[in-house]
């Protein structure tokens, strides 16, 4: 019996490496098909696209918010890979009465990589996890971004609007392009258009995920904000935090030179 610790400190057993795995999290999905993981992948949520013809042929258990318990307990897992953000909590318990449950919580790009090397160390892929760091490690040591000093405002979510704030992976990655948040609070708030204008961002980043911000709301913002710049991102390269963090330094560095 073999004892490991997931990112909320909690001790995960397994008897033996791990044969049947289910993903909830659609990054760490990508994370374990990276990995190799393609035969031992049973099972991921509707959300999981990456990598596109590998995803194609697994089992969907429902959104990541809407698991289907009954197909996931019918999959006969013998490990599930979470994550406190992105799943309720109260059906990740019922996980946890199906298999052993590994549960990521990460804030920054340090939990990013330790999240990394706890999953390869479960699945037995530690060695591959390792040089993957390695690599994410060495595109953002390389990366040198100027301080901008300009004030950002990263949309979420339309109707209500919705911004990632401060405590959250994607402020961490704002701080490395050398932006500043300009919502101070915890968090994904909700905001009001009175807000967006009281806090005047010298830019907006529209993500184009979760909501999918397009080039037809760039004009609603200019109307709402008509000093401020605004921008589409890639919203998977600021917000997946599993293999897609090698090319989020390159991408960064490109967004920069339009800010």
């Amino acid at each position: 019996m073999a004892v490991f610790h997931d990112q909320l400190n909690r001790e995960v057993y397994l008897p033996v490496v791990p044969k049947r795995i289910i993903s909830v999290v659609p990054s760490q999905t990508e994370l374990l098909l990276y990995l190799g993981l393609d035969a031992e992948l049973v099972g991921i949520t509707k959300f999981c696209i990456h990598p596109k013809q590998k995803v194609k042929t697994i089992t969907k258990v429902g959104g990541t918010k809407q698991l289907n318990i009954p197909l996931i307990k019918s999959l006969q897992p013998d490990l599930i890979i979470a994550n406190k953000e992105e799943n309720e909590r109260s059906q990740i318990e019922e996980l946890m009465d199906i298999c052993p449950v590994w549960i990521s919580d990460i804030y920054d790009l340090d939990g990013a990589l330790k999240m990394i090397r706890g999953v390869g160390l479960i699945v037995d892929r530690r060695r591959e996890a390792e040089i993957l760091c390695s690599e994410i490690s060495l595109g953002f040591n390389t990366l040198l971004l100027p301080r901008l000093n300009l004030r950002v405002a990263y949309l979420i979510w339309r109707k209500p609007y919705m911004v990632a704030a401060k405590q959250t992976y994607i402020d961490s990655l704002l701080q490395k392009c050398g932006l500043i948040n300009a919502f101070e609070t915890a968090r994904y708030p909700e905001v009001s258009t009175d807000e967006l204008v009281k806090v005047n961002p010298d830019v907006v980043f529209l993500s184009s995920e979760p909501y999918p911000f397009a080039q037809k709301h760039i004009e609603e913002f200019k109307q709402l904000l008509p000093k401020a710049k605004i921008i589409l991102v890639d919203g998977e390269l600021f917000s997946w935090y599993g293999s897609r963090l090698l090319q989020v330094p390159e991408y960064l560095k490109s967004s920069m030179q339009i800010v």
